[in-house]
C-alpha cells in the first residue's frame, strides 16, 4: 500500500504546468512564423525613421505583390510533396508575352492578360505531365523548364525590354494607382491568396492535395487519381506565375526578359519561413503570406539602411537560414517533449 501511495505522489508531482517550459516551446513552435514576422517589423521599425511611413508601406506591399501571387502556387506544389524551380521564368514569360500581345499585335488587354495567363497554365501542365505520368523528378522537371521558360522570353523580346506605351495605358494605370489607398496589385494578390485559403480549408480538393503530402501511397490506395492533384497543381502554379509576370508589366510598363532571376528562391523561401515542410503535407496560405511579407520587410530594411545589393543576398539568406532553424529546432523540441 505505501509503495502505491508513493507512486500517487510522485504522478501528482508531475502534473502539467499550463504555464511550463514545455507550454512556451510548443506555444513558440505554433506560431513561430508570426512571432518572426513580429520580431523582424519591431526592429526595422526600431532601426529607421522612414520605414511605417505609409509611402514606404505601400512601397513594400506592391513589391512583394508578385511573389506573393506566385507563392500561392508555389505552396501547393509544396503541399503534395513537389518542387517548382521554374516560376521565376516563367513570370518573365509572362511579363513579355503580356507586353508583346499589347504592344506588337494589338490585342485587348483583356485577351492580352488570358492568353499570356495560359501560356503559363501549358508550361505548368507540361512539369506536371511529366511529374504525374512519367514520374521524373520534379526538381529536373522544373529546372528544365527554367530554362525553356526563360529562353522562349529572351527568343520572344530578342533579349531586349518591350514597351507596353499608350497600348497599355489601362494596364499601366493598373499597376500604378490605387484603390481606396491599397495599390490594385496588392489587392489582386490579397484576391489569389484569398481563393487559396478557399481552396485548402474548404475544398476536396485542397483536402487530397495536403494529404496527398502526407501519405501518397495511402491516398493513392483509397482509390483517388493522385497523378491528377499533383499535375492540376503545376498548372495553378504555372498559371500564377505568369499572373506574376503580367503584374510585373503593369507596375513598369515594360515587358522585360530578366524580370523574376531569382525569384523561385524568393518564392520558396517565404513558403519555407511560412512553417511549410519541403516534405509535403504542411503549410498554410496564411503563414505564407506572412512568409513573403517578412522577405519583403527585410529587404526594404536594408534598402533603407543603404546595404549594397551584394550584401544583402548574404543577409538575406542567413535570415532565411536563422528562420527555418528557429522552426524546425522548436518543432523538433516539442515533439521530443
Amino acid at each position: 500500500m505505501s509503495t502505491v501511495s508513493g507512486d500517487s505522489r510522485r504522478t501528482s508531482s508531475k502534473a502539467p504546468d499550463p504555464f511550463s517550459f514545455r507550454s512556451a516551446i510548443n506555444f513558440i513552435g505554433r506560431y513561430n512564423t508570426i512571432i518572426i514576422g513580429l520580431l523582424i517589423f519591431i526592429a526595422a521599425s526600431a532601426f529607421s525613421d522612414t520605414f511605417l511611413t505609409p509611402r514606404n508601406q505601400a512601397n513594400v506591399l506592391r513589391q512583394t505583390a508578385p511573389i506573393a501571387i506566385s507563392s500561392m502556387g508555389m505552396l501547393l506544389v509544396i503541399l503534395t510533396g513537389g518542387i517548382d524551380l521554374s516560376v521565376g521564368s516563367v513570370s518573365a514569360l509572362g511579363c513579355v508575352l503580356t507586353a508583346d500581345f499589347i504592344a506588337n499585335h494589338n490585342l485587348p488587354i483583356p485577351v492580352a492578360i488570358l492568353l499570356t495567363v495560359s501560356a503559363g497554365c501549358l508550361l505548368g501542365a507540361i512539369s506536371g505531365y511529366l511529374t504525374s505520368v512519367h514520374r521524373m523528378p520534379p526538381f529536373v522537371v522544373t529546372l528544365g523548364m527554367m530554362t525553356i521558360a526563360r529562353g522562349l522570353a529572351l527568343i520572344i523580346s530578342e533579349g531586349h525590354p518591350i514597351y507596353v506605351g499608350d497600348k497599355g495605358a489601362v494596364l499601366t494605370d493598373f499597376g500604378q494607382n490605387n484603390l481606396w489607398g491599397i495599390p490594385n496589385q496588392v489587392l489582386l494578390a490579397l484576391a489569389v491568396f484569398l481563393v487559396t485559403v478557399f481552396i485548402l480549408k474548404l475544398t476536396a480538393f485542397g483536402r487530397l492535395v495536403q494529404a496527398i503530402g502526407s501519405n501518397q501511397e495511402a491516398v493513392r490506395l483509397s482509390g483517388i487519381r493522385v497523378g491528377w492533384y499533383v499535375f492540376a497543381v503545376y498548372v495553378i502554379s504555372g498559371g500564377l506565375s505568369a499572373l506574376a509576370g503580367m503584374v510585373e508589366a503593369a507596375r513598369s510598363g515594360v515587358g522585360s526578359p530578366v524580370v523574376g532571376i531569382g525569384m523561385e528562391l524568393d518564392v520558396i523561401a517565404a513558403v519555407v519561413i511560412g512553417g511549410a515542410s519541403l516534405m509535403g503535407g504542411r503549410g498554410t496560405a496564411m503563414n505564407t503570406i506572412i512568409g513573403v511579407l517578412v522577405l519583403g520587410i527585410i529587404s526594404n530594411f536594408m534598402n533603407l539602411q543603404n546595404v549594397p545589393g551584394y550584401h544583402q543576398n548574404v543577409v538575406k539568406g542567413v535570415i532565411i537560414l536563422l528562420a527555418v532553424l528557429l522552426q524546425t529546432g522548436f518543432r523538433g523540441r516539442a515533439a521530443a517533449r
